[in-house]
């Protein structure tokens, strides 16, 4: 497989390149630049002072960190977020507190994870004609019967 490259500027004396911790990992560990408080129950964008170069037909994915929900209750809140190839401006991380207590970021926590992905060419197209009903039909959300 091909090695893909991403570009990063570090836009803050604060912020660090994003790692992975173990080789094989899909995705890097993000770091906070700057400390702030998240209130309970509130939500907040913070800071990495990263920017990427991401190369034509790729894009990245904004993941939270399963330890800080699993200890403290901290997600990302649109996640997964994607950073589009176009987009070069810092990407901050929206974290969410579902805790019930206020939780302190400190300059250098990680904070979310990001994974690299390609992003396929495609094209939607109207058709004049409802799809045919299959097995699971159009019973929407909990009708697969699976509990």
């Amino acid at each position: 497989m091909n090695e893909v490259k991403f570009s990063v500027y570090l836009a803050n004396e604060k912020a660090k390149i994003p790692i992975k911790a173990h080789s094989n990992d899909s995705g890097y560990d993000v770091y906070s630049c700057e400390e702030i408080i998240i209130p309970a129950g509130q939500w907040r964008g913070v800071s990495t002072g990263l920017h990427f170069k991401t190369p034509e037909g790729w894009e990245i994915c904004v993941r939270p960190r399963s330890g800080l929900a699993l200890k403290n209750g901290i997600t990302v809140l649109n996640s997964p977020g994607t950073i589009d190839e176009a987009y070069t401006g810092e990407v901050k991380i929206i974290l969410h507190n579902e805790s019930n207590s206020d939780f302190k970021v400190s300059i250098g926590d990680r904070i979310a994870q990001i994974v690299m992905g390609p992003v396929y060419k495609t094209k939607i197209i109207p058709i004049n004609v409802k799809p045919e009903k299959v097995a699971r039909g159009d019973g929407g959300f909990g009708s697969t019967g699976v509990k």
